[in-house]
């Protein structure tokens, strides 16, 4: 009875051995039959502040009939002294996502949850109008319906033009109120197109990376702006290079 949106994301909490970090948003990607988390890149490693975690935790629900059972899984980002994630970069370096492989035979048997695919992301010739809305889906300061384990979703509006690399980053802007722990969020648009009974009608945007300010902003004067970096998602089928967790 619930949208199966709420079922692609994930709350991911990062930690140093057992001594807990940051929290985040991830969801699930599935391509060419690999199951994948995607969240961005600072989560598992932010060389400017430090950020080093050893290990990430997502909660999977475990009981498709009951979404107050969930568990816990853990997933190092390191083997045999190697990183476990995937990465990308593009003209300007690094892309601020990250994708870990998933063995779905290690997951509980009972796990429900939904996963992205390509099929939901965006033709390269689609017309997105400016200031259209869309999704954000997320846990902002860890914020969910601790009950059921779901994220919430926050509107947001499309801010720069879409297909258009703002000063020619790999990403896109939009309008909305976020804070701590979206990193990482889907952000998505109804599918005006999709079928009746498609098991999931949104088309997937971009992975939510960052607020941004600008540097002329006066604390004791302005407001903030309010606007967000958001990740092409056409990124995830580039992703490549690193073993599997």
């Amino acid at each position: 009875m619930i949208d199966p949106l709420l079922m692609t994301t994930v709350r991911v909490g990062t930690f140093q051995d057992q001594r807990g970090l940051t929290n985040a948003t991830g969801f699930f990607f599935r391509r060419n039959g690999q199951l994948q988390l995607i969240t961005s890149r600072h989560v598992v490693l932010d060389e400017a502040t430090g950020h080093r975690p050893d290990r990430i935790e997502i909660e999977l629900h475990t009981d498709p009939d009951d979404l107050g059972r969930s568990t816990h899984f853990s997933i190092p980002l390191y083997w045999n002294g190697k990183s476990v994630w995937r990465e990308a970069k593009d003209a300007s370096g690094l892309v601020d996502v990250a994708a870990i492989d998933i063995h779905e035979v290690a997951l509980p048997r009972t796990t429900a949850f939904r996963a992205f695919t390509p099929e939901n992301l965006l033709p390269a010739d689609a017309h997105v109008e400016i200031g259209t809305t869309l999704v954000t889906l997320g846990y902002p300061l860890g914020f969910q319906d601790t009950l059921h384990h779901l994220p919430v979703a926050r509107q947001a509006g499309l801010a720069s033009s879409y297909g258009l690399r703002f000063k020619g980053m790999g990403y896109f802007l939009v309008d909305a109120r976020t804070h701590r722990g979206i990193s990482g969020a889907p952000v998505v648009m109804r599918d005006p197109q999709a079928a009746p009974g498609e098991p999931l009608p949104w088309r997937l945007l971009g992975i939510h990376a960052a607020r941004l300010e600008a540097s002329t902003r006066d604390p004791a004067l302005d407001e903030t702006l309010g606007l967000n970096a958001v990740w092409y998602a056409d990124v995830l089928l580039a992703l490549g290079g690193a073993q599997g967790a």
